[in-house]
């Protein structure tokens, strides 16, 4: 298996992780310049189900951070939570622990 280095830790990325498994991976959304709080935070809520105020915890992580894990659940679970989030212009990756 192939691993990242993401500046402070080893990470194994998502093309990595057994497809049919129910591996543990958290899916990770990184900071940009052109997505608003309100979207991201409407897009939290939508697509993960997260509440107002833990969505706005969230946004507030990733802008001053750099990035946040929004979710953590089995790989099968969080492919399509990553889709919906790159097709509103999130960054967002899924790492596997």
């Amino acid at each position: 298996m192939l691993y990242a280095h993401d500046g402070q830790e080893d990470v194994l990325l998502e093309e990595d992780i057994d497809v049919g498994s129910g591996e543990p991976a958290d899916l990770i959304v990184y900071n940009d310049d052109h997505n608003t709080f309100d979207w991201v935070m409407k897009s939290f809520e939508e697509i993960l189900g997260h509440s107002s105020a833990q969505s706005e915890q969230l946004a507030l992580l990733i802008h001053f951070k750099g990035k946040a894990t929004v979710k953590s659940a089995a790989l099968a679970e969080l492919r399509p939570k990553r889709e919906a989030l790159v097709d509103r212009g999130l960054s967002a990756v899924i790492e596997g622990r």
